[in-house]
């Protein structure tokens, strides 16, 4: 699956911890699909921040300073996957 990221949506933001079992479908989904939305959209600033201890999060920075944020705590690569082609056609 292939994300388009832009339009509204002008940054998106991963947190999560690199060894916490609640992290690790955000860490299976970075490894799988990071490469590939990159090279889909190359300009787009995709950002990804790790903190031991961290709760796995993803910010979304829309228009107008509008933030939004949704927990991927315990989700699997595939809901991960989903939740950021949710918030990227918001």
């Amino acid at each position: 699956m292939s994300i388009r990221l832009g339009g509204a949506l002008k940054e998106l933001r991963i947190h999560l911890c690199q060894t916490s079992q609640q992290s690790a479908g955000v860490r299976e989904f970075i490894q799988k699909n990071y490469v590939k939305i990159k090279k889909d959209n190359p300009k787009f600033p995709i950002l990804i921040r790790e903190c031991s201890g961290v709760q796995p999060r993803v910010w979304a920075r829309y228009d107008r300073g509008y933030e939004f944020s949704e927990s991927l705590c315990d989700l699997s690569c595939e809901q991960v996957m989903n939740v950021i082609g949710r918030i990227s056609t918001k």
